[in-house]
């Protein structure tokens, strides 16, 4: 279930990082909170341009972490709040989820697909 906490970060503007991990390490790359969708099933639909250092570690090891925040929602401890996501990972490039996202956003290449496994509040 996706927290409707969560919810409310990706509607802010805010940064949303992505770590992988390749075979020289940790490897992040950033989207905007605005781009995050989710499929009716909660997974994470995030539009791809580039994101090619991350498509290869996802082949070979599908686990994600990605956090996102907001200083516009309310955390725990005062204003603003932030989540750490932890879930596996996988890029489509065919099927209407991919649709869905090169509709919105023209110049995506591919989706990357997150199953949420677990979204932990941090602030």
């Amino acid at each position: 279930m996706i927290p409707e906490k969560l919810l409310e970060v990706l509607k802010h503007d805010g940064v949303v990082a992505i770590a992988t991990q390749g075979t020289d390490g940790p490897h992040l790359v950033n989207t905007w909170n605005s781009y995050v969708r989710f499929t009716d099933d909660g997974r994470m639909l995030i539009p791809a341009g580039y994101m090619n250092q991350t498509e290869a570690n996802i082949a070979a090891d599908n686990k994600v972490v990605i956090t996102c925040g907001s200083s516009k929602v309310a955390g725990n401890l005062g204003p603003g709040t932030g989540f750490l996501i932890k879930g596996t990972a996988e890029f489509i490039s065919t099927g209407p989820d991919f649709e869905s996202m090169k509709t919105k956003y023209p110049w995506a290449r591919a989706a990357l697909s997150v199953t949420i496994t677990s979204a932990t509040q941090t602030l």
